[in-house]
């Protein structure tokens, strides 16, 4: 049987968030392009295993929150609470709007979508599986994005035992319920399984809850996942699993012992390099099956570049497109390629975080003069409205030249409002200071007030 050879400019080996873009991108310049998608369906693990079906979830079990927290709805609330499945099936409606939006961008940029495992054969040569067509290119992207890291000494195979992939088939509501591992994902599904009514153990090796945050914010969400009936573990270290029938022990490096109907884990990713056939080209993953780039995204061969999750760090959508479009840019119009260096973080707990540029410990730390304006939404007209108690804005600016230096948020829509701070803290020189938050007018009552709110708050603190 003579295998098919297929020619392009470009192959892009994932359809997630950075594999879309680059493809695109390209497509759009007049390259010929081809997507290489290892699942059935486009979307990557974005779409069908990670920020997709885990953020309309939190967003399913936040609208039964403020029903239960609203004098007026409460009554209907309590009626019938939906179980985990429930909810889990909206989140495969959106999947499936997902999957039919983007796959009818491909079909109108005329880009291929070939389904199957790549293997590198040669640097300008992948072959799909064992009798799938052979695709030659100029360059390749690898944007095949990562997967949960599985530790020898945990059996995922146990029915009891959860990643953050497979927690999305699970069939019952747990009534407690044991995270290991308190970065972003494992914050979030604690947050979520509270919000469910499950008692949560949130195992974090860490004296505090994601300490790359400011102080204040870190501070405010360990008090509301507190609140919500997760009992952080700080300075713990898992240590084995015993597994039953019906529970499951986990033993922690300092004696104790916590039992829970199931166990997420949540302790790290890997890079979905393993299948790539990378020894064929020279080309080596680390440890953790991921690729080192240079500031074009381009790998140690040079005809290949990656972007995404498999690159590693920060490992956020919204950065991965960006990587994405910036390595394909590196391609075919090397003037427009920039290095994604500065960006706001989304952290979906329940209330919502969002984050950009620095906090009061790097500013500390670097001797720089700073002061801080704070806005609390429920000092807002549109909280009062709405009812949104939890929640606020905080900016930290320059004390002399008044320059904006981090936007904090916390609450209610933090990852929309951040962005109204991140267009004028990237603008260029005078255009970016406080000031503009005070001879600018804002809708009222709107969220975006809270900017008004804080600039006051900071400025009457240094004139």
């Amino acid at each position: 049987m003579v295998m098919q050879t297929k020619h392009y400019d470009i192959v892009v080996i994932g359809s997630g968030p950075a594999g879309e873009s680059a493809a695109m991108n390209a497509a759009k310049k007049g390259k010929r392009v081809a997507v290489v998608s290892d699942k059935e369906e486009v979307g990557g693990n974005c779409t069908h295993l990670g920020t997709i079906p885990s953020k309309a979830l939190r967003q399913s079990i936040k609208q039964v929150m403020q029903f239960e927290s609203n004098p007026l709805l409460r009554e209907f609330a309590t009626l019938r609470k939906p179980s985990f499945p429930q909810i889990i099936q909206h989140a495969n409606r959106v999947i499936h709007e997902q999957v039919h939006l983007r796959g009818a961008y491909y079909e109108k940029n005329g880009i291929d979508i070939i389904h199957g495992q790549a293997k590198f054969q040669d640097a300008n040569t992948v072959k799909l599986g064992s009798r799938g067509p052979i695709l030659k290119a100029e360059h390749f992207i690898i944007a095949t994005g990562s997967r949960p890291y599985h530790p020898e000494n945990v059996d995922f195979t146990q029915p009891r035992i959860f990643d953050s992939d497979t927690i999305l088939g699970l069939d019952y509501s747990p009534r407690k319920v044991t995270v290991i591992g308190a970065g972003v994902i494992g914050c979030e599904y604690a947050s979520i399984f509270a919000g469910l009514g499950a008692k949560v153990e949130l195992i974090n090796p860490a004296q505090t809850l994601l300490s790359f945050l400011d102080w204040e914010i870190s501070d405010a969400l360990s008090y509301h996942l507190r609140d919500a009936g997760v009992r952080s573990r700080h300075n713990e270290e898992y240590e084995k699993l015993e597994y039953f029938d019906t529970h499951v022990i986990t033993h922690l490096k300092s004696g104790k012992r916590i039992k829970s109907d199931i166990v997420l884990w949540a302790n790290g990713r890997t890079g979905n390099t393993d299948e790539l056939n990378l020894e064929a080209i020279g080309l080596k993953a680390n440890s953790r099956g991921q690729l080192e780039v240079d500031n074009t995204y381009r790998t140690n061969i040079d005809n290949i570049y990656a972007a995404g999750d498999v690159i590693g760090w920060p490992s956020l959508a919204s950065v991965s497109y960006d990587q994405g479009r910036a390595a394909s840019n590196s391609i075919v119009d090397p003037t427009a390629s920039v290095e994604i260096d500065r960006f706001a973080s989304g952290i979906y707990t329940i209330p919502e975080i969002s984050t950009l540029g620095k906090t009061e410990r790097e500013l500390t730390n670097e001797k720089v003069p700073y002061e801080v304006g704070k806005a609390f939404f429920k000092n807002t007209a549109r909280g009062m409205i709405t009812g949104e108690q939890v929640g606020m804005l905080k900016i930290i600016f320059h004390f002399e030249t008044l320059e904006i230096l981090g936007i904090h948020c916390f609450g209610d829509q933090a990852s929309e409002i951040v962005h109204i701070g991140q267009a004028i803290m990237l603008q260029e020189g005078s255009a970016n200071t406080m000031k503009y938050f005070l001879s600018t007018t804002f809708n009222y009552p709107t969220m975006a007030e809270a900017y008004r709110i804080a600039a006051l708050d900071g400025l009457n603190r240094v004139f």
